[in-house]
C-alpha cells in the first residue's frame, strides 16, 4: 500500500476524521466536540497546521477547509493524504444546512472512498432563519449514511452526534458516470500500485487531473496511466475535472431537490442586503471607508489616543515608574538600578513601551480585527480588492493572507499556503515583509497617524500602497510561474458573537505578552549595553549621514531602527515616544512612518519565510526590503524638501 505522511500526533489509529467545505463551522464543532482543548502541530513537509484532539477518549482530527478532493493547494492536498491513508478511520463531514448543494458536492466525493461517513448539517438555526427547510430523515433515507442536524456554536445536537459515531456506515447513493469515464476508471484501478479499496476514488482523482496523485500512486505504470488519462480527456471538448464535476452535480441536484425547501417569498435578511452593499463596485467602497474609518476611531484614537495617555501619563507616569525608580534606590549597585529605571531601563523603557504604549492599542485592534474576521466582511473585501490585486499578477484571495498579516505577519506567511501557485506564494511573502504591519506595529502606526494631517495621512498612505503595487508589478514579471483563478466561498454577514470576539482576544494577547514582551525587554537589553559601551554613540554617527542628511530626521531615532531590526513594532513604538514628545516635526513624523513600515520583518517572520522558502529566499527578502526602505524614505524627504511641502 502506498504510504503517505503522518504527523507524529496522528500515529496510531485515527477514528475520526473531520472534513468539510470553508466556512461551514467546522471548528466550532471541533471545539464542541473536544472540549476546545487541542494540539496544534504541521504536517510533515508542509506548513499546513492541523488540530487535534479527543471526544470520548477517540482520537479526533480536524483537517484544513477543502472546495474538492482534487488538490489544488497545499491545504487540500493535506485533507485528501489523510483520508488516503487513513482507510480505516470514521469521516465525519459537516456540511452547510443554508447551501447543502455545496456540501453534498463534496459529500459524492467523499463516497467514492467507500468509508463509514457521519454528515453533520450544521447551522440548522441559521437556516431556519431564512425559511430553509432540510428534511434530515429523508436524506439520510436517500443518502444510506446517518445525517445529524446540528447548530455547532450552542451544542444543539452534538450528544446526537456523539452516538452516531459507533454505527456509522458509507454512503450507499453513488455517482454512476457515463460509459467512457467508467471505463477509464476501470482501466486505471489495476494500474495503482499498493492500493486496497481506494482504486476507484484515486482513479477519479487522476482523471480529474491530479498528476501528483498519480506519480505517487503509478508506479511503473505512470506512463500509461498518463496515456489513459489523455485519451479519456480526448472524447470530451471540456477538461475532465468539469465533466467529473457536472456528473456529480446532477446527482446532487435530485437530492436536494428532494430534501431541501426554500420558502417562496421571503424578505432579505440584513446581512444579505449588508453583503450585497459591500460587493457592490460603488457602494462596496463606500462600505469599505466607512469600516477603515470606525476601525481608525475605533484604534487610532481610543486606544492610542485615550487609553495610551492615561497608561503612559497615569498608570506608568504617576504609579508604576516612581515607584520602581523609588525601590530601585535600594539597590547598592548603579549598574543595576540603570538597568531597571535608567533611560534604557527595563521598567521605564521596555514595561512602559510594551505596557503603556503598545498594549492598549494592540488590545483595540484586536478587538477590530476580531469584529471584522466574525462578520464575515473579510471575504468580500477580497472580492473587492480582486480586480486591483490583477494588477499585480495576483487575485483578490491574495488578499487574505495580507489582511491576517494585520495581526501578525509570520502567521501570515505560513497562511500563503492557500495559494495554489509557488508564484503566488512567493509574491505575498515578499510583499508581507515589505509593506504589511503587524497589529502592535500597525495599531502605534495609527497612533503616529494622529499627529499628522489628513493631508499627511493621504501621502503616507499613497507612498506605501505605490511602493507595494510598484514592486508587486515588478515581482510579478520577474519571479516565473503562472497566475491561479480565483475562487472564494463567501459565507454571510453575521452579528459577530461576543463570547468569540473575547476568545480571540485573550487568546491573541496572551501571544503577545509571550512573544512580543520578551522581545521588547531583549530590545532594551541591547541598547543598554550598546550605549554602555560607547557602541550606540557610535552607531549613531556612523548612521548621521543616512538618518540626518538622508532622511533628515533626529539622530535619536537611530536607536529606533537599531531596534526595529529585532521587532518591527519596537521600532515604531520609539519613534511614536519621539513624536508624542514633540520632537519631531509633521514631515520628519511622515517620512519615519515611510520607513518604518517598509522596514524589515521581525526574526521570527524571517525564520518563517526561511521555513516555507528556504534560506536563500529569506535572505534575499531581507537583503532587498532594508535598503529599499531607506532609499523609499529618502526619495520622500528630498521630495518634500523640492517641493516645499511643510504641511
Amino acid at each position: 500500500m502506498t504510504r503517505f505522511p503522518i504527523i507524529p500526533s496522528l500515529e496510531g489509529d485515527v477514528h475520526v476524521i473531520l472534513v468539510g467545505n470553508p466556512n461551514v463551522g467546522k471548528s466550532a464543532l471541533f471545539g464542541a466536540l473536544t472540549g476546545r482543548y487541542v494540539e496544534i502541530s504541521n504536517f510533515p513537509g508542509t506548513t499546513v497546521e492541523l488540530s487535534t484532539g479527543h471526544t470520548d477518549g477517540m482520537p479526533l482530527v480536524d483537517t484544513p477547509g477543502i472546495q474538492s478532493l482534487h488538490a489544488r493547494s497545499d491545504d487540500e492536498r493535506v485533507t485528501r493524504d489523510i483520508l488516503l491513508e487513513r482507510g480505516g478511520s470514521l469521516v465525519l463531514q459537516v456540511a452547510d444546512a443554508r447551501n447543502l448543494r455545496r456540501s453534498l458536492l463534496l459529500t459524492m466525493q467523499l463516497a467514492e472512498l467507500d468509508r463509514p461517513l457521519l454528515l453533520d448539517v450544521n447551522m440548522v438555526d441559521e437556516a431556519r432563519e431564512r425559511g430553509i427547510q432540510v428534511d434530515v430523515v429523508h436524506l439520510e433515507q436517500l443518502l444510506g449514511a446517518q445525517v445529524v442536524p446540528t447548530v455547532a456554536v450552542t451544542g444543539e445536537g452534538i450528544e446526537t452526534l456523539r452516538s452516531r459515531f459507533q454505527t456509522a456506515r458509507p454512503v450507499r447513493h453513488r455517482v454512476r458516470y457515463d460509459a467512457a469515464i467508467e471505463e477509464a476508471v476501470a482501466r486505471l484501478a489495476p494500474l495503482l500500485e499498493g492500493r486496497d479499496g481506494d482504486e476507484r476514488a484515486i482513479a477519479l482523482m487522476i482523471l480529474a487531473g491530479d498528476a501528483e496523485l498519480a506519480a505517487r500512486c503509478g508506479g511503473a505504470h505512470r506512463a500509461e496511466i498518463e496515456a489513459l488519462v489523455a485519451r479519456t480527456a480526448e472524447r470530451y471538448p471540456r477538461p475532465l475535472h468539469f465533466v467529473l464535476t457536472g456528473q456529480r452535480l446532477r446527482a446532487v441536484d435530485e437530492l436536494v431537490a428532494a430534501v431541501v425547501r426554500h420558502p417562496e417569498t421571503r424578505q432579505a435578511h440584513a446581512g444579505e442586503t449588508l453583503g450585497r452593499l459591500a460587493l457592490h463596485p460603488v457602494w462596496g467602497v463606500a462600505v469599505l471607508i466607512a469600516v477603515l474609518a470606525l476601525f481608525y476611531l475605533f484604534v487610532g484614537r481610543l486606544g492610542a489616543g485615550v487609553c495610551v495617555n492615561w497608561m503612559e501619563k497615569v498608570f506608568f507616569g504617576r504609579g508604576v515608574n516612581p515607584l520602581a525608580t523609588w525601590l530601585a534606590g535600594f539597590i547598592p549597585v548603579p549598574l543595576v538600578r540603570d538597568l531597571l529605571v535608567g533611560e534604557y531601563g527595563l521598567i521605564t523603557m521596555a514595561l512602559t513601551y510594551g505596557i503603556a504604549i503598545v498594549l492598549p492599542i494592540v488590545l483595540t485592534f484586536f478587538i477590530a480585527f476580531g469584529l471584522l474576521e466574525d462578520s464575515g466582511y473579510l471575504p468580500r473585501l477580497a472580492v473587492m480588492m480582486d480586480r486591483p490585486f490583477k494588477a499585480l499578477g495576483l487575485n483578490g484571495k491574495a488578499v487574505l493572507p495580507m489582511v491576517l498579516g494585520l495581526g501578525c505577519d509570520t502567521m501570515a506567511t505560513m497562511t500563503t499556503r492557500i495559494l495554489e501557485t509557488r508564484k503566488d506564494r512567493l509574491m505575498v511573502t515578499l510583499l508581507l515583509a515589505l509593506g504589511v504591519p503587524c497589529s502592535a506595529q500597525l495599531g502605534v502606526i495609527m497612533g503616529m497617524t494622529a499627529y499628522l494631517p489628513p493631508a499627511a495621512i493621504v501621502v503616507w498612505g499613497a507612498v506605501v500602497t505605490g511602493v507595494m503595487f510598484a514592486v508587486g508589478w515588478a515581482a510579478s514579471r520577474v519571479i516565473p510561474g503562472e497566475r491561479s483563478d480565483f475562487i472564494l466561498e463567501l459565507p454571510p454577514i453575521r452579528r459577530p458573537q461576543l463570547v468569540n470576539i473575547v476568545i480571540k482576544t485573550v487568546a491573541r494577547l496572551e501571544w503577545y505578552l509571550k512573544e512580543v514582551l520578551p522581545l521588547f525587554a531583549l530590545g532594551t537589553l541591547l541598547l543598554f549595553v550598546l550605549d554602555r559601551t560607547g557602541a550606540l554613540h557610535l552607531l549613531e554617527r556612523w548612521a548621521a549621514p543616512l538618518v540626518e542628511g538622508g532622511l533628515g530626521l533626529p539622530r535619536a531615532t537611530t536607536a529606533s531602527f537599531i531596534v526595529g531590526f529585532l521587532r518591527r513594532d519596537y521600532g515604531a513604538a520609539g519613534l511614536f515616544a519621539l513624536a508624542r514628545a514633540g520632537a519631531l516635526s509633521v514631515p520628519q513624523v511622515l517620512v519615519s512612518l515611510v520607513v518604518i513600515t517598509l522596514f524589515v520583518p521581525c526574526v521570527a517572520n524571517v525564520l518563517v519565510i526561511a521555513r516555507e522558502h528556504g534560506t536563500k529566499v529569506a535572505f534575499w527578502v531581507v537583503g532587498f526590503v532594508f535598503p529599499f526602505a531607506f532609499a523609499v524614505g529618502v526619495l520622500l524627504h528630498f521630495g518634500l524638501l523640492v517641493f516645499g511641502v511643510h504641511f
